[in-house]
């Protein structure tokens, strides 16, 4: 039996002797290889927090001592750790055990939003609940890294968490990336904290002892090496988290047991907020995973355990076309500029900032700041397409009402992941951006269908300049393009049509429906159409810019019994909302429905697992719709 085998809980880790902590450490990373290329996941996050999460556990009492992963697709080690391992083998399936901490699953578990920068906030509520309870012994501890640091909401934390001599132990993941290298200001801080630290160590013991350090000496020399040849002025002491109000320790070597136990140890018993330094390999252990540049396999597809590669060759995809379209885009208008929140890889921005680098703006982990950035670039003369996955747009929401639409701004977001995810959860589901950028006064959405509408929205976006713009689609490989019928004046295309030659009364009774198919569930909704022709007759409509709505779906409405919009977005609030409304406005007295999300968080599954669970695909759309058109 292996050492993992016999680790179902902290204390049972705690009972291990230091040999066989060694031991579990390389099982538990040949363990997450192995359970991560079979179903993928967040491996290289994972492979560098080995040690680190062993130490936590040994040192602290989970879950009396909270441990509070930011963002938490880190936490596969922890839930090794916490008797979840059987699990692994359905990891993100439906059913099966979540990417990311979930409330359900344990106890140790205490959060389970998945988006970055939060734990520092969760840590100072909870110290502060703790507090006002009387619990004045069990500590909070926050693991922050994966460039989370570079979101505000960490540094509003801390200003909170250093006024009290609440017991916050703030461990700082290092590894200097996010799904990239990590950007800006603070990620150059602490490189100038390890550059110090490596500069003290030279001096007192000499290169040679750095050189039998490994890797981690290997990067304090490099260091050392910049520091002689002119960089002494970069150089930060640590008194920068000091002048804060927070203890300083670190940095420590993320994968020696040893020197995390003695610092995390010394962490527990200090009185008040103190931060442990940690300086960890994304990857680590995995050759593949510390190779690769891009993003040291932070999140991957099923893969070969052994080489990495992927195990299936995906179709080129939304976001490999959006690329495109914006590289070319790029060339023809040397207004044109790019911003990410730190994951040009993610959203097809890499080959534009690689070949425009001052007209590419990474921000960190700083969505509500990318917004206003980018209304300060747009007023100074520059077109801003600002791509973010859509669930992280609702990070910057204000910032879209008040600083792009109150001035009337031409920014362009370009939204990947829009509508059903699945497998990611419910935190990343981008179920919510029609309802809330529908709220923006002169703002227009487009909801692209298949990729040659993607392309033609896209440079239609760019080109307005009186206002802000979406472009809006989801996860996955390109949808085979439908037929297309005609296209109004006001670019609503007709997709499909069952209905008598005009001037023809051929006696059918059917009533009339007219299914208006917002963006990729174009194809779902000519299969229900398909599916309604013994009761109904059914026109297909994709309107291409779903909001505002047209004139011609008016139109059409007028000479429908019955309308029915289908979204891959909330009910509330969004495009079958925005049609009622207009409907109402004009007096239009043609019934609308409205099929889309409901309003709750759905378990993690795949994208087509959850649209059939919710009836959102072509047979279930039509077993709704029948009923419908029963009663007119």
């Amino acid at each position: 039996m292996s050492i993992l085998d016999k680790v179902t809980s902290p204390a049972d880790l705690k009972a291990l002797g230091a040999d066989d902590l060694d031991t579990l450490a390389a099982e538990i990373r040949e363990f997450i290889v192995t359970k991560v290329a079979a179903t993928g996941g967040h491996l290289g996050p994972n492979l560098g927090v080995v040690e680190l999460t062993m130490a936590l556990h040994r040192v602290f009492d989970s879950p009396a001592d909270p441990i509070i992963f930011d963002t938490s697709h880190q936490s596969y080690v922890h839930k090794i750790l916490t008797g979840r391992a059987a699990g692994f083998s359905t990891l993100r399936q439906e059913g099966g055990l979540s990417g990311y901490t979930s409330r359900e699953e344990s106890e140790h578990d205490w959060t389970e939003s998945s988006h970055a920068s939060a734990a520092l906030s969760y840590a100072d509520g909870l110290a502060k609940g703790f507090a006002l309870a009387g619990n004045t012994t069990n500590n909070v501890v926050a693991v922050v890294g994966d460039g989370a640091l570079t979101g505000g909401m960490c540094w509003e934390a801390l200003n909170n968490i250093a006024e009290s001599d609440r017991n916050v132990v703030i461990v700082v993941n290092d590894n200097g990336r996010s799904y990239s290298p990590t950007i800006g200001g603070m990620a150059k801080n602490l490189s100038r904290i390890r550059m110090q630290h490596g500069y003290n160590e030279l001096m007192s013991q000499g290169k040679k002892r750095l050189e039998q350090m490994g890797w981690v000496g290997k990067r304090a020399f490099e260091a050392i090496s910049a520091f002689k040849t002119g960089v002494k002025s970069q150089i930060l002491p640590t008194e920068m988290f000091a002048d804060l109000g927070i203890k300083y320790i670190g940095p420590v070597n993320g994968h020696d047991l040893k020197a995390l136990d003695e610092a995390l140890r010394y962490a527990r018993t200090y009185t008040g907020p103190i931060l442990v330094h940690v300086v960890t390999e994304k990857g680590h252990g995995f050759t593949p995973a510390v190779t690769n540049v891009a993003d040291q396999m932070h999140s991957t597809p099923a893969i070969d355990p052994i080489t990495g590669a992927p195990t299936k060759q995906t179709e080129p995809g939304w976001t490999a076309l959006f690329s495109e379209e914006l590289l070319a885009a790029g060339a023809q208008r040397k207004d044109l500029v790019a911003i990410t929140a730190a994951m040009a890889g993610p959203t097809g921005l890499q080959p534009f900032a690689d070949r425009y680098p001052t007209r590419f703006f990474d921000v960190g982990i700083a969505e509500a700041h990318a917004v206003t950035s980018a209304a300060g670039l747009a007023l100074g003369g520059a077109h801003p397409v600002v791509a973010l996955y859509s669930t992280f747009l609702n990070r910057g929401f204000d910032q879209l009402l008040m600083d792009v639409g109150l001035l009337h701004l031409p920014v362009t977001l370009v939204l990947d992941r829009a509508g059903v995810t699945g497998s990611d959860g419910a935190s990343h589901n981008g179920v919510w951006d029609m309802a809330i950028t529908s709220i923006v006064p002169g703002m227009r959405i487009a909801a692209p269908r298949d990729g040659a509408r993607l392309s033609e929205l896209f440079a239609e976006a760019i080109a307005i300049d009186d206002g802000p713009t979406v472009v809006r689609f989801p996860k996955g490989d390109l949808p085979s393009e439908p037929q297309q019928l005609e296209r109004t004046a006001d670019g609503v295309d007709i997709l499909s049509r069952d209905e008598a030659p005009a001037g023809i009364d051929d006696g059918d009774e059917r009533p009339t429906v007219l299914l208006v198919a917002v963006g990729a569930f174009a194809r779902r909704c000519l299969d229900a159409a398909e599916r309604l022709k013994d009761v109904a007759r059914v026109t297909v409509v994709d309107p291409r810019w779903v909001f505002p709505v047209a004139e011609s779906i008016k139109d059409l409405g007028r000479d429908h019994d019955l309308v029915v919009v289908a979204e891959d977005g909330i009910i509330r609030g969004g495009i079958g909302s925005a049609v009622a409304e207009a409907f109402d406005a004009d007096n239009i007295t043609t019934p609308v429905k409205r099929l889309g999300f409901p309003q709750h968080f759905p378990k993690h599954a795949s994208r087509g697992a959850l649209l059939r669970s919710l009836g959102l695909d072509g047979e279930g759309m039509a077993a709704s719709i029948r009923p419908w058109v029963e009663q007119l």
